[in-house]
């Protein structure tokens, strides 16, 4: 057998996926956020790595060993397998990873980490990985700011460990409100966690412009009255982190919404229809990709009160006017580049959707139904349809959001490319 030096091994997933993918560790702590562990390993898969996980015992008040293990794709490891009779050393061999999270990372686990204790599973890995490790923190606020937990964060700091969070927000126990401790949402620690492992491995879209729209629009009645509809954004923000992951520079036109800024993103924030036309019209002239994700208003008003208007008894008549067709606009002076709608639809989506690819001159709209369970306005996941003008179409699972996007921009990529 050949041996090679420590760390420059072929990069061999463990789980048996082939080379090239990054290997990512999570060792879950013993809080109740543990059991938002099974959607940072999805989350993580979704992003191209292959993960393992460890479970402390603590953990494992809280969540299953199954549970993760289905969420990660390889059984889960503990205390009990750590002792289990095999030719390996689980830590050393766990510990051959590309980068470790801690999720629901504990006082004791920091304690014992920064002690460098080797006591159980966990902490005997964290002593021998060599790759960057992530602390994901989740305890109450009283602890989080104690000066011992304090002192223990800063002497892994020192080694080069790094931080994300803890946030500030209600906590899941009956004895606190709110406060400085709660553990990171999972899309945000697996993006941290892909930083962790540098450029995005693929980097296809490297060099292109992708210029993406989402969000609602706001149309004022008045200064105080508007017409809009509960985006949230979330879609559109997910296509541009995809987007600038695969080396694109992108422009992100968004109407009022509260996520913030993706880092590394040129963001262009607007309110109404006509302001969300001149702003995407403008970025796409330069684009690649156009991806139009943006909860449009259909009408406005033909003419909007400059004063608030009062409260009058009966019926009001409110005269409205259409908005722009921003995506037919698009098609019409598409020339090479991949232009994508996106189409909410209660009944006789496919038809509609493939009638709307025609008439817009899109490469493809993805469907979606609001009134299906789990893929809302607001949600974190969605359940769509890819729908081209010649009726074909690919019915893809319900998965989050940063999914779809990623699929969607393989779409693009792939039709950009035969052009």
């Amino acid at each position: 057998m050949n041996s090679v030096p420590d760390g420059q091994e072929q990069r061999q997933s463990p789980s048996g996926h082939g080379p090239g993918r990054p290997r990512v560790l999570v060792i879950v702590g013993g809080s109740v956020a543990a059991v938002k562990a099974p959607a940072v390993l999805r989350r993580l898969r979704e992003r191209g790595a292959d993960v393992q996980v460890i479970a402390t015992p603590a953990a494992l008040a809280f969540i299953t060993e199954l549970s993760l293990a289905t969420a990660a794709g390889t059984a889960a490891a503990t205390d009990a397998t750590w002792f289990a009779a095999g030719p390996d050393a689980q830590h050393l061999t766990l510990a051959r990873a590309d980068a470790t999270v801690v999720v629901g990372a504990t006082a004791e686990l920091l304690a014992g980490a920064a002690g460098g204790h080797a006591n159980d599973l966990a902490l005997a890995t964290l002593l021998s990985v060599r790759s960057p490790v992530l602390w994901v923190p989740a305890m109450n606020e009283r602890m989080w700011t104690h000066p011992a937990v304090q002192a223990n964060a800063a002497r892994v700091r020192e080694w080069g460990h790094t931080f994300l969070g803890p946030e500030t927000g209600p906590f899941g126990t009956r004895h606190e409100g709110s406060g400085v401790g709660r553990m990171s949402e999972p899309d945000d620690i697996a993006d941290a966690v892909m930083a962790l492992l540098g450029p995005a491995r693929d980097q296809d879209l490297k060099g292109l412009r992708v210029v993406v729209s989402a969000g609602p629009t706001r149309e004022y009645l008045d200064p105080v009255r508007f017409i809009s509809n509960p985006s949230s954004g979330k879609m559109g923000f997910a296509v541009a982190e995809d987007a600038r992951d695969r080396g694109a520079a992108v422009t992100l036109v968004t109407g009022p919404v509260t996520l913030p800024d993706p880092p590394g993103v040129q963001v262009v924030r607007i309110e109404s229809a006509l302001d969300l036309r001149d702003a995407v019209v403008k970025a796409a002239r330069d684009a690649q990709i156009v991806v139009m994700t943006a909860a449009v208003a259909d009408y406005r008003a033909a003419a909007a009160a400059t004063e608030k208007q009062a409260k009058v008894a009966g019926d009001v008549t409110i005269h409205l006017t259409p908005n722009p067709d921003i995506l037919a606009e698009l098609g019409r002076e598409k020339g090479d580049r991949v232009l994508v709608g996106f189409a909410m639809e209660t009944h006789a989506g496919v038809e509609r959707a493939a009638g709307k690819a025609a008439r817009k001159n899109a490469d493809f709209i993805l469907l979606n139904y609001p009134t299906q369970a789990g893929t809302a306005f607001g949600g974190d996941d969605n359940e769509v349809t890819l729908v081209r003008a010649d009726g074909s179409h690919e019915a893809w699972p319900r998965t989050s959001k940063r999914e779809v996007a990623r699929r969607l921009l393989d779409e693009a990529a792939r039709l950009l490319a035969r052009r």
